[in-house]
């Protein structure tokens, strides 16, 4: 077993060790380690010592990796996908919650063509499995049960059937070996006490997105004393049913004439699975579940593909898969407005292209341009994110009918102005409608115009989608929830960043809101505070050596007639290289700049904003994000600097 003490606030494990858990197993890939005799490859991080590294990993096909881990007391542990040539490591999972117990916890680890290693930090580890195949893949043959779990009820409960034992002598042969030695799931009415006692295996909460289609065997006696189906549920505990069983295929146990069934069904995640059983009385009968699987393809062959990215446009390049109705009065224009001190531009760069819509009145109810998105598949919950601007006019969205004589149905409007700040708005609906972007004079006389840009579709609802499945990556920070492990250089500077919402206190200087949101938080240096000449230092986490080139990511406000200077350094062995720099008054939007370096020692990321000659120099920056290779797509009015 393996102890991986915090750094900050040691901690006392318990340990009593689960030695039923060690098995026989199925094939385990490399990676792989019970910690009986060694590490395995394991290692400790020659700069974090609280950080386990494991041997380089070549996976080629998808594989799963589960941990038997236990947390006691305010640690935390973290699994992170670490590749030669990129100066950070990718979150994959993290846990922090502690328990009195051994946990099992499963990550999908999508197929690669890059070598990796794992990092681990934080409490006691005391086995690790990689295993080919989906997370959610299992025969139920070893005690882990691969992460499914039994969601306890006082009267009915799913049991580990099979094994050769006599204790289950009713319960039928299982799928996999098609004999008693086999083990499967199984559920039994015989301990309901009251109406519709619910029985529930769970699965292992998916970390990466899925589609494909989803297999098991079952079988089922009495099925009028019971109700078996399958539902998904997302973070948030919310469920959708994907199956119910039928009457087909029923069996008594009692003489084990029983055949199991095969079930498949199309799953999109990410999700966790749950078997439910409902009883009504004891004679309810008994279900068993065995060989669960997953496999990318579609269960049906004729089912179509779709790209959720066909609804996402930025409108640097045109319409995109979006098309206008010009029957009900003026189109959406396509605008691009130049960095500029009196008017915003676009939100993806500053200087790029978004739609505009001047209202004015007309006789088809008032509705002026219309926007209509790709038709989405049906039965599947979406979230529906854009960015828009209003002066004076309103904005709705409509979910577009089939038929034109049926009415559509609203599902989100705005009409109060946005005092020149690009809002961003999520939107859950479940459709196979196009969505309709609809620009409206709030009245007769109120007619404005209405901005749109940054429009985006991903798959399940906003709550979800709003965060990503993992930790974000370091060095990514949108200053929402704090600094993200950036820290105030206390020795370099003369002042603080400071993480502010809204506009700054001194008018004509400084953001009206962050870029993020809009209605959100971003980091600023408050000129007003300081005097002419000094300087605010945000750095970041060490980042590790790269052999290739890497991409900086960020926004920055440079509006104010006395505004200073923002640089960016790399900072490593006591020394500063100059990335990037600006100097003066840039524009009122917020811009996007690229920064491309590389370097083969480990690192910091450095912001320095320097107050200009009056308080009007408010410096602003948000969004920061560091990615692996060259910066490559193309950023209108702004040139890439590197050093």
């Amino acid at each position: 077993m393996i102890h991986t003490y915090h750094s900050f606030s040691p901690l006392i494990f318990s340990l009593c060790l689960l030695k039923a858990i060690i098995q026989a197993h199925s094939q385990l890939l490399p990676g792989s380690c019970n910690f009986e005799s060694d590490t395995c490859g394991y290692t400790s991080d020659n700069d974090e010592m609280r950080i386990l590294v494991s041997p380089t990993l070549d996976q080629g096909e998808w594989s799963c990796l589960r941990l038997i881990y236990q947390i006691i007391g305010s640690g935390n542990l973290e699994v992170l996908q670490r590749t030669e040539g990129k100066s950070f490591d990718r979150p994959l999972w993290s846990g922090q919650v502690p328990s009195d117990s051994w946990v099992i916890s499963s990550m999908d680890l999508p197929n690669s063509t890059e070598p990796y290693k794992i990092p681990e930090s934080s409490v006691v580890i005391f086995e690790i499995h990689v295993t080919p195949g989906y997370c959610l893949d299992c025969d139920f043959e070893e005690s882990h049960l691969c992460g499914y779990s039994n969601q306890w009820n006082a009267n009915v409960n799913w049991f580990v059937g099979g094994g050769g034992t006599q204790l289950f002598h009713n319960i039928p042969n299982d799928d996999t070996y098609n004999n008693k030695t086999g083990h499967l799931m199984y559920v039994d009415s015989v301990y309901t006490k009251t109406f519709k006692e619910v029985a529930k295996l769970v699965s292992p909460m998916t970390t990466v997105p899925l589609s494909g289609c989803l297999s098991f065997q079952y079988q089922r006696s009495k099925e009028r004393g019971n109700m078996f189906s399958v539902f998904t549920r997302d973070r948030l505990g919310q469920y959708q049913e994907l199956w119910r069983a039928g009457t087909e295929n029923q069996s008594d146990w009692g003489e084990m004439l029983g055949e199991w069934t095969p079930v498949q069904v199309d799953l999109k995640a990410p999700y966790s699975v749950v078997f439910e059983v409902a009883f009504n009385s004891p004679s309810g009968g008994r279900v068993a579940v065995d060989d669960i699987s997953f496999s990318p393809q579609f269960c049906s062959t004729d089912k179509p593909t779709f790209d959720l990215s066909i609804a996402d446009c930025d409108f640097e390049s045109g319409l995109c898969h979006y098309t206008q109705d010009q029957a009900t009065g003026s189109s959406w224009k396509r605008v691009s407005v130049k960095p500029n001190i009196f008017r915003n531009g676009d939100h993806t760069t500053g200087a790029g292209s978004f739609l505009l819509a001047h209202s004015q009145p007309s006789p088809h109810s008032g509705y002026v341009s219309r926007l209509i998105s790709p038709t989405l598949p049906g039965n599947m919950k979406y979230c529906l994110r854009f960015y828009f601007s209003l002066r004076d006019s309103a904005l709705e969205v409509y979910l577009q009918p089939q038929q034109r004589s049926s009415s559509q149905e609203k599902i989100w409007t705005q009409g109060e102005n946005t005092k020149e700040i690009w809002i961003a708005s999520d939107i859950t609906f479940q459709t196979s409608q196009p969505v309709l972007f609809v620009s409206n004079c709030r009245s007769v006389w109120d007619c404005g115009s209405v901005a749109l840009d940054d429009i985006s579709v991903s798959q399940g609802d906003c709550e979800l989608t709003a965060g990503s499945l993992a930790p974000a990556l370091p060095g990514h920070c949108d200053f929402e929830a704090g600094l993200c492990g950036y820290n105030q250089d206390k020795q370099g500077d003369d002042a603080d960043w400071e993480r502010r919402r809204g506009p700054t206190p001194t008018s004509y200087t400084g953001p009206r809101g962050d870029h993020t949101m809009g209605l959100g938080y971003y980091l600023h240096m408050e000129a007003s505070a300081m005097l002419p000449g000094k300087s605010v230092r945000l750095l970041s986490r060490p980042l590790r050596a790269s052999s290739g080139p890497q991409c900086l990511h960020f926004y920055y406000h440079m509006y104010g007639s006395g505004t200073g200077q923002l640089k960016v350094h790399l900072s490593k062995e006591g020394e500063d290289m100059l990335l990037w720099q600006r100097s003066g008054e840039q524009s009122v939007s917020w811009l996007r700049a690229k920064v491309e370096y590389q370097c083969d020692s480990q690192h910091k990321i450095g912001f320095e904003a320097t107050r200009g000659l009056s308080v009007r120099s408010d410096i602003a920056i948000d969004d920061i994000s560091l990615e692996a290779g060259p910066c490559q797509s193309k950023q209108p009015f702004q040139d890439i600097s590197t050093h």
